[in-house]
């Protein structure tokens, strides 16, 4: 399988979201707006890249009785670097809405699988690949809840205020706006895709 091919299968047919329905709790929590959604997804993806390109390096060395434990540590590092990152350059206001959804990545189990699927059987251009298909169908799909979320809501996208203040519905911004909202996308998403 080519690299290419790799890439687009986590955009398309492995959708993390919208077809394989990993990584909930960020997904429905963190998308009350598009930047959320946004932040939460190349968050995640940073991860991912990084984890399958060291665990991909490190296969041949790991013992198959340690592995798992391994690929948490690794995970884990990986979290705490993007945290104290986040801490330093990211805004207040991406920091405070993440909040514990970014140490929550640890145990996400779109990167753990990919992890145990994909990395640990593969080279590490392919891993990195696929690492960055899977992200990129993740934040694309955070970033279209958020925003689906946020101009139904709040009348806006990306902040930016675009229908009046009657036409918000409130509903879509509390939790239970979030379980309609990815009900109705993966619907529409299987419409087309038959």
């Amino acid at each position: 399988m080519s690299n290419l091919n790799i890439f687009l299968n986590g955009l398309i047919k492995e959708n993390p979201t919208f077809v394989l329905f990993l990584g909930m709790c960020p997904t429905l929590a963190t998308t009350t707006s598009a930047i959320n959604g946004l932040s939460m997804g190349l968050a995640t993806m940073a991860v991912l890249v990084c984890t399958n390109f060291v665990i991909s390096c490190i296969k041949n060395i790991t013992p198959n009785m340690v592995r798992i434990p391994v690929f948490i540590v690794v995970i884990a590092a990986f979290v705490t670097i993007l945290q104290m990152f986040m801490s330093a350059y990211a805004p207040d206001s991406i920091n405070q809405a993440l909040g514990i959804y970014i140490p929550l990545i640890v145990v996400n189990c779109i990167i753990l699988g990919r992890a145990e699927s994909f990395a640990c059987k593969n080279t590490p251009v392919a891993s990195v690949f696929d690492g960055l298909g899977i992200g990129l169908g993740f934040t694309c799909a955070l970033t279209l809840l958020g925003s689906v979320r946020e101009l139904l809501g709040a009348g806006s996208l990306f902040g930016i205020h675009l229908l009046p203040d009657s036409f918000n519905i409130l509903l879509f911004i509390l939790p239970p706006g979030a379980f309609l909202t990815l009900g109705y996308l993966v619907a529409i998403i299987n419409r087309i895709k038959r």
